[in-house]
């Protein structure tokens, strides 16, 4: 195993992050949440990213909440200033042009179902378990999952999970919303490379567009956001990429994007 908590594979503009601590569950401390900072910040300029997917070492876990052992003796201004660091990396994460998945294999808690939240759609194993069980060390979630929890599964749900602290597995997950597909633990690889090659082989422009239109239209009322889709729907048709999408469809062919 690498030295690095983030291993980074390529293919084609499909990147996978494999956050590497399993000896930890893949739990986040300081040192997980830096490296992926600079990971991001490397992928946020480079013009042949076509997605990102995210998942974790091992079998057990896909991130199984944030490192308790380092935040036990944290004083307020020290769990705020950890907190907005987190924020601020996830917000990175959120905000990539291109689509990003988090491929959930294990525990996914606490800080791990605030990753994946970050993240555009998740797919779970059939072995996932999902909890925002933070309430059980007497704080509240701190990375994001008061937030984007309700904006994902409704508000009454999200307090359900963040009061009571307790933990849901893949099917009630998938029930609620939370995730977008479960599967067999054995065919989440194999479902990972369908995905890279189902993304890969779009149009990267417009795949661009298609994110962008939904994550700003969200926070527009409909009339803004309907000229926004407009807007970004006639910028498809400046470049290149449509005329090839569209003629290698007139001619029964598959686009060479």
């Amino acid at each position: 195993m690498s030295d690095k908590l983030i291993e980074v594979v390529d293919n084609a503009g499909v990147v996978r992050l494999t956050i590497t601590r399993p000896k930890a569950l893949n739990a986040l401390n300081s040192a997980v949440l830096g490296e992926l900072e600079h990971v991001l910040v490397e992928l946020e300029g480079r013009d042949d990213l076509r997605a990102v997917l995210i998942t974790g070492a091992g079998e057990k876990s896909f991130v199984a909440g944030a490192d308790i052992a380092e935040m036990r003796d944290k004083t307020p201004e020290q769990a705020r200033d950890f907190a907005r660091a987190a924020l601020a990396t996830f917000k990175r994460l959120e905000t990539l042009p291109v689509p990003t998945v988090a491929l959930v294999n294990g525990f996914c808690l606490g800080g791990g179902c605030e990753l994946a939240l970050a993240c555009d759609w998740a797919v779970a194993s059939d072995n996932a378990v999902f909890g925002q069980p933070e309430v059980l060390l007497g704080v509240i979630p701190g990375f994001g999952g008061t937030q984007r929890l309700p904006r994902r599964v409704g508000p009454a749900m999200a307090l359900d999970l963040c009061t009571t602290g307790r933990k849901i597995d893949a099917a009630e997950a998938l029930r609620i919303g939370l995730i977008n597909r479960v599967m067999a633990q054995s065919e989440l690889e194999a479902y990972a490379q369908e995905l890279s090659q189902q993304i890969g082989g779009n149009g990267p422009q417009s795949v661009r567009a298609a994110k962008q239109a939904i994550h700003d239209g969200m926070d527009q009322d409909l009339d803004s956001a309907l000229a926004l889709e407009n807007a970004l729907f006639a910028f498809c048709f400046a470049g290149e990429e449509q005329t090839e999408g569209m003629s290698a469809f007139v001619e029964k062919r598959k686009p060479n994007f």
